[in-house]
């Protein structure tokens, strides 16, 4: 039994230090917005008819997008450069609370090589040659930094920033962080399963969100989502 005990602390030990960079780092009420595929948490108390909420990656799940805009009637600013995803918005019957551009996030304004799921039934392409995707299937697709975006759309600050962008996070939260764009509450989704080292690009993510002033207040059960916020934005 001793034994067995042992083994299970070690074990312990060991997925606590690989994760110890995810840890809470302020307590505030947050909601679970959308299913359990599509969804993060997000700080309703921060949230209302006014606010401006920015979705990066939308697949064929907007049940996050919805859920916000029931919850609080505010507009949704949705990308996905993904022709599948594309396909789909065009067919769903959304209110005029919903915005649907064809455009990807990026760290540059350029057109790139779009990689397409190995996977046909699958949605997610990404602009990072990883795993999942099949580097004989591309499509160029238009990509664009934050602050072009919000130039283009008028908006000086962004109260939600969601991002599910398969990879391509690491380059734009730096991005993001260069360029001193406004935003209040940061929901992303980590892919560092992506990468050989990915557990050490997440860290350091983490990292440099923290020392702009950006608190973890709500991590998912899959270790994954992880939703940041700056309170004097």
């Amino acid at each position: 039994m001793t034994g067995i005990k042992s083994t299970i602390r070690k074990c312990y030990l060991k997925i606590k230090a690989k994760y110890s960079h995810i840890e809470l780092g302020l307590k505030c009420d947050h909601i679970w917005y959308g299913n359990t595929y599509g969804g993060f948490y997000a700080a309703p108390e921060l949230i209302n008819e006014k606010s401006v909420v920015y979705s990066f990656g939308i697949g064929e799940d907007i049940s996050f997008d919805k859920a916000l805009t029931n919850d609080h009637n505010c507009h949704i600013f949705c990308f996905d450069p993904t022709p599948k995803s594309i396909n789909w918005i065009k067919r769903q019957e959304l209110n005029d609370k919903f915005h649907f551009y064809e455009c990807g996030l990026c760290n540059r304004n350029e057109f790139v090589d779009f990689y397409l799921p190995q996977n046909a039934d699958h949605v997610s392409g990404s602009a990072i040659v990883q795993k999942n995707v099949d580097v004989n299937k591309k499509v160029k697709v238009e990509m664009k930094s934050l602050s072009r975006i919000m130039n283009e759309l008028g908006h000086k600050h962004i109260d939600v920033l969601k991002m599910d962008i398969e990879g391509s996070e690491y380059d734009v939260i730096e991005n993001i962080l260069d360029e001193k764009v406004s935003v209040t509450q940061i929901l992303v989704e980590f892919h560092d399963r992506f990468f050989k080292n990915g557990t050490a690009k997440t860290r350091q993510a983490i990292d440099k969100l923290k020392n702009k002033g950006y608190k973890i207040f709500a991590i998912s059960d899959s270790l994954e989502e992880i939703s940041f916020i700056k309170l004097n934005s």
